[in-house]
């Protein structure tokens, strides 16, 4: 046998440290090769380690709550020698036994095995049909939840998909016998925000922020007391792109396999309102103005539990439109099922935000920091328009949105704030409709 150490995985460019959540094992339990065996947080996502050996745990080096810089050693486990052999050829003399982690979801069928102070109990998830993440499955090792008891929990996850909030709920209920004490009196509840006096009925619930949601509450508070947010409004015309994309949306999908939406339109369209106007591709550092190079897309993806989350198309000026159909669509999928990397979630250097997928005809965005501006997409309504003709005015039935951008008042004044999304309105409406995809 030999000893080798865990260690914490690089997770993207911008990552340089992360939060220990949990340990999903304890010192002697027995590990498999890329089974999870902690929880950990960076300021861009949460995400599971696995192991990058077969063995058992033989100590934690870093618990709960504390901060582990990226290449440092987390855990020690012991392993067969001839593992640690193989996997020694890859390094040179003198350095710990190390091996490229891969963060990804498990496979469906994974075997579960459950010892709880020695006894086992009914927790052969091959006999369920439903996804578990390793972590709810270690929580139901812990909690003794069998696996039909597991399968009456409703998931708030993608696709039903039980997350950790819904077990620890369910087992919280559980102990309190599902019974709620109703709470007649006014507290101060703890917030990212000032503190406020909020006054409780016996009806009322309270419910706990998750991580993600005070996460969220943090930065848009920190955004505004860093910017003063100026927004401007524009209507633009897309009746054009409203036909060209019906009658290429079927063969495209055909052709690709991918579905084709209005975001690469709109991105398209921003990106060459940027080239047009590269100062509102810039970030602010201090008293100095950081002009960046690449432009780099955010566009916001609301998720199954409520919370938001805004993956970046890096180099977005790279692609034509079928690619950022095809980059768009992965992004979202992979945000609604928690697998983005945590790098896919920095480096942005300008953000859309499709308030019209909710019905809203325009909205007030908050800007990404360290970003200065956020275009916000309003719903594609039907409207009685006077248009221009060879033979005079007339009015007809056109389809038209509003778009609206936030911007930082620190460093985009009205001229450019205004001009810059007029520009993107400009894109959109003179859009070319005898283009090829």
């Amino acid at each position: 046998m030999a000893l080798v150490e865990l260690i914490m995985p690089k997770m993207g460019e911008s990552i340089t440290e992360a939060t220990i959540l949990s340990w999903l094992k304890k010192p002697g339990d027995k590990i498999e090769l890329e089974e999870s065996v902690l929880e950990v947080a960076t300021d861009k996502v949460d995400t599971e380690i696995p192991s990058t050996h077969a063995g058992v745990l033989k100590e934690i080096l870093v618990q709960q709550g504390e901060i582990v810089q990226v290449g440092k050693a987390i855990a020690t486990l012991t392993v067969d020698a001839e593992e640690v052999n193989g996997a020694a050829e890859e390094t040179t003399p003198g350095t710990p036994v190390k091996r490229q982690l891969s963060i990804s979801t498990p496979d469906v069928n994974e075997t579960a095995r459950s010892h709880n102070n020695g006894k086992n109990h009914a927790m052969d998830f091959k006999s369920s049909s439903k996804f578990f993440s390793p972590l709810v499955k270690n929580i139901a090792k812990e909690e003794n939840i069998t696996i039909a008891e597991l399968e009456t929990i409703e998931g708030s996850g993608a696709e039903g998909r039980i997350t950790k909030k819904d077990i620890l709920d369910y087992v919280e209920n559980r102990k309190l016998g599902s019974t709620i004490k109703p709470i007649q009196h006014s507290i101060s509840v703890q917030t990212p925000s000032p503190k406020v006096s909020v006054s409780l009925g016996a009806e009322d619930e309270i419910i706990e922020m998750d991580r993600m949601r005070k996460m969220i509450a943090e930065r848009m508070v920190e955004s505004k007391r860093i910017a003063p947010h100026v927004t401007s409004f524009v209507e633009a015309d897309v009746t054009g792109i409203i036909f060209w994309r019906n009658k290429m949306k079927n063969d495209f999908q055909k052709r690709t396999g991918d579905t084709l939406t209005y975001t690469p339109f709109f991105i398209e369209a921003v990106v060459n309102a940027i080239k047009d106007y590269p100062m509102i591709n810039i970030q602010v550092d201090g008293d100095k103005i950081i002009r960046k190079k690449d432009i780099n897309i955010g566009m916001a993806v609301a998720l199954p539990s409520g919370n938001l989350i805004v993956p970046v198309i890096k180099n977005a000026d790279q692609f034509n439109l079928a690619g950022l159909a095809k980059v768009v669509n992965d992004l979202a999928k992979r945000a609604r099922d928690n697998k983005l990397k945590p790098d896919e979630l920095s480096g942005g250097t300008f953000t859309i935000s499709n308030v019209g997928s909710f019905g809203n005809v325009m909205g007030t965005p908050i800007i990404v920091q360290p970003q200065v501006g956020i275009i916000a997409l309003g719903a594609i309504q039907k409207k009685p328009a006077v248009i221009e003709t060879p033979y005079g005015d007339s009015i007809a039935i056109r389809h038209k949105m509003f778009l609206s951008h936030s911007y930082d008042h620190r460093v985009v004044d009205g001229a450019l704030g205004g001009s810059m999304v007029r520009r993107v309105a400009d894109y959109l409406e003179k859009f070319d409709t005898s283009r090829s995809l």
